[in-house]
């Protein structure tokens, strides 16, 4: 039954129906999924924000830094203040104020009233006044002291794994004394996305459900053999958009055999403008791609505009400029392949990680090849990390045999990356990128482009 037309048609829509399906029910899984996430770092730092701001700074600093401070009076009413906050919020787990210490990222307790069970019925608290705490790994707790934040991802620490909100408490003067926390457990989180499953789980199965019903209705009245229409459309598909279907009757698959030869006769007037659709669903995915890595958002668009302007500047025509720009809009398409962990890391790189990201370039080839049909075309986005010297990727090309758009989009984005932050550095200011392309002209850049190049940045200089 299954090398019948009827059944492998029906086969065929209901995996397009649940591919598509289940492709929709991950993106509105994804967006809800940090929706969710930063509705709760924003509720965390405003309570975080709302409790520091019913702390007095001069009782705060008046709580002696050793083991006796649970003691004090003002130990006492601070506790007391926190406690309120677990009160009104069940799902606060801890909530606590520190202070910075001599040392680089190592705080200290000053009011933690909360009690951990060591066994027995016996409890004692999770810290102490003067205690020390190493914030190494919790950039945004270290940020609070500059203003309310909240924890971008689970933390972990001897106490479990929490997500937190922070805020700095501040005296008369404006000056921040020490930070106030809330943390709440991962239990929290994981909660928010185990609702999520069950959501996105149930729609998918009703997907299938629905898939299945249209998919046997749909091929019920396609029964009979369309091989007549496939041999005849074949040569179509080939591009000989000159052939033409043989029409013979009025039923549904001669209409059809019509609306072909219609579909081929506009074809070619149609080029154009699927094309404009391909770089408008590129651009999507270039969206994607940055939402994906936070420290490269607007990087596209910028090296388009770069690169735009350098071919402009090199004589080129408009046409080509444009058409340039629209390269540079898919220059780093191949980073889709590479996973969010290495793109987003905020240590070194490893070789291994260094050779996945190096792959982008021909990760890129195989996505566009099958849609752009311009092999040329391809090859410039292929060919945007080779050098001048012929130390680049992928293919080790130097000199002129690099295309002049490749080395155009090469400069452009080397000089957008110099600029723009990553997580494993801060960006240069615009000075330092100039000299970076001066030094590197010859060896890595073009010198043509790189000459283009820095007329463009001084003239926005001169404008400014």
């Amino acid at each position: 039954m299954f090398k019948t037309f009827r059944t492998k048609l029906a086969l065929a829509l209901v995996f397009s129906m649940l591919f598509a399906g289940a492709l929709s029910n991950f993106v509105i899984y994804k967006y809800a999924l940090n929706s969710q996430f930063n509705a709760l770092r924003a509720n965390l730092e405003f309570m975080a924000q709302t409790t520091a701001s019913t702390i007095d700074p001069q009782m705060l600093m008046k709580v002696p830094l050793n083991r006796d401070g649970i003691d004090s009076p003002e130990f006492k009413i601070i506790a007391k203040k926190l406690e309120n906050l677990k009160r009104i919020n069940p799902s606060v787990k801890y909530v606590y104020t520190m202070a910075k210490t001599d040392k680089e990222s190592i705080l200290q307790f000053i009011v933690d009233p909360d009690f951990l069970e060591i066994g027995e019925g016996r409890v004692e608290l999770t810290s102490y006044p003067g205690d020390e705490y190493d914030a190494t790994h919790f950039p945004e707790m270290l940020k609070a002291f500059s203003g309310s934040t909240a924890d971008r991802e689970l933390g972990r620490d001897k106490w479990g794994v929490f997500l937190s909100g922070y805020s700095p408490i501040k005296d008369e003067s404006g000056n921040t004394v020490a930070i106030l926390g809330v943390d709440v457990s991962a239990g929290e989180v994981y909660a928010i996305q185990k609702g999520l499953h069950i959501t996105a789980g149930l729609i998918l199965f009703l997907g299938i459900i629905l898939s299945l019903f249209l998919a046997l209705l749909i091929s019920k009245g396609i029964a009979n053999p369309i091989k007549h229409l496939v041999d005849e459309i074949r040569d179509m598909a080939s591009g000989n958009l000159k052939h033409r279907v043989e029409v013979k009757g009025h039923d549904e698959i001669s209409e059809l055999a019509r609306s072909f030869n219609q579909m081929a006769k506009g074809l070619d007037q149609s080029r154009e403008k699927i094309v404009n659709y391909f770089y408008s669903v590129v651009q999507s995915f270039v969206r994607m791609l940055e939402a994906r890595d936070k420290y490269t958002k607007g990087h596209s668009e910028r090296v388009a505009e770069y690169a735009e302007k350098i071919a402009s500047k090199m004589g080129f025509s408009q046409e080509k400029a444009t058409l340039l720009k629209e390269l540079g809009l898919l220059h780093d398409i191949g980073k889709l392949g590479v996973g969010e962990e290495i793109l987003n890391k905020k240590e070194k790189l490893t070789e291994a990680e260094w050779r996945l990201i190096r792959k982008h370039s021909s990760l890129g080839e195989e996505i566009l090849k099958p849609i752009l049909l311009n092999e040329e075309l391809v090859n410039i986005i292929k060919g945007h990390h080779e050098r001048y010297d012929g130390k680049g990727y992928p293919d080790g090309l130097s000199g002129d045999k690099i295309h002049i758009f490749s080395a155009i989009i090469a400069a452009a984005d080397a000089y957008d990356a110099m600029t723009s932050p990553r997580a494993y550095r801060s960006s240069l200011n615009k000075e330092e990128a100039i000299k970076e392309l001066e030094r590197n002209k010859g060896t890595q850049f073009n010198p043509k482009v790189v000459d283009a190049f820095l007329e463009i940045l001084k003239k926005e200089d001169t404008k400014t």
